[in-house]
């Protein structure tokens, strides 16, 4: 067998096991931050403040605006090609004086 085609053949098999590897490290992924759904109860319309839903679940993982009202998203979402995917959000709004306008909780993680 002459060289080349050796080498060829090796450079194959390491692309090959390359490949494999990357999709099998690559099959998952976490995006987010997490935070203690426990916690969620703790939350009251019109009374608990930014600076209180940030002492409970610190900085935000995204900011942004809904219909002028500030938002807050704290949020875990872990995709795999291997498993269901798991994920938990929470969007707080806020009124114009700082406290919560209203907020939306949901996750995979529920017993139905």
């Amino acid at each position: 067998m002459r060289l080349d085609h050796v080498l060829k053949v090796r450079k194959i098999r390491v692309l090959v096991v390359s490949i494999f590897l990357s999709l099998l490290v690559g099959g998952c992924a976490t995006v987010g931050k997490d935070f203690s759904e426990d916690r969620v109860s703790q939350i009251e319309i019109g009374k608990t403040s930014q600076q209180e839903v940030k002492n409970i679940f610190g900085s935000p993982w995204r900011v942004g605006s809904e219909s002028g009202q500030t938002t807050w998203t704290y949020g875990l979402y872990e995709y795999s090609v291997f498993s269901a995917t798991q994920t938990k959000d929470i969007v707080i709004r806020f009124n114009k004086d700082g406290s919560v306008a209203s907020y939306t909780f949901n996750t995979t993680q529920h017993k139905e």
